[in-house]
């Protein structure tokens, strides 16, 4: 059948984080992810809460194969490899921080491609991930003052990140 129940699909992305190589810590902080994301895709109609859902999943499906700020474009090549949408692809791609622009990508030795979060879904699982500590939820002002050892653009651009997913909720 071409619907599946939400269990399901969890259970597939799931099965494909740990295909992928990814530790059971790993899975736990995706979930964790996967529920914030969703509180935001939830509130605004033009946000399609299935490619959220599936996107903050796999974020950091790129874990199983490193542990540096490469595993978001290994871990979209990989998902682009299996077939998946670039919708999703994107989304792991540019999770990181609050993206990467493609002169940053070349500075930090990765492929200079622009990694920066544009569709709102992009930055509603970026936001999200911002958010997640291993398991646990962290206000924005936490993961700025956990950030000072990057540059000051860099938490500028994730504070401005933070202002355009929040205003997709009205409070």
């Amino acid at each position: 059948s071409h619907w599946v129940m939400p269990e399901q699909r969890k259970t597939a992305c799931e099965s494909l984080l740990l295909e992928a190589g990814c530790n059971e810590k790993v899975v736990a902080h995706c979930r964790v992810v996967r529920d914030v994301a969703l509180e935001y895709a939830r509130c605004n109609p033009l946000v399609s809460a299935e490619l959220v859902e599936k996107g903050a999943m796999l974020h950091d499906i790129g874990r199983g194969m490193s542990h540096t700020i490469q595993h978001a474009q290994l871990g979209a090549d990989l998902l682009r490899f299996l077939g998946y949408r670039e919708a999703i692809a994107r989304i792991v791609e540019c999770h990181t921080g609050a993206g990467l622009t493609a002169d940053e990508c070349t500075l930090l030795r990765l492929s200079p491609r622009d990694c920066m979060p544009q569709s709102t879904e992009e930055k509603i699982v970026t936001h999200a991930d911002n958010l997640i500590e291993g398991k646990k939820r962290v206000n924005m002002e936490e993961t700025l003052i956990a950030a000072t050892f990057l540059p000051r653009r860099i938490r500028k651009r994730m504070y401005r990140l933070s202002q355009d997913v929040e205003l997709l909720c009205p409070s």
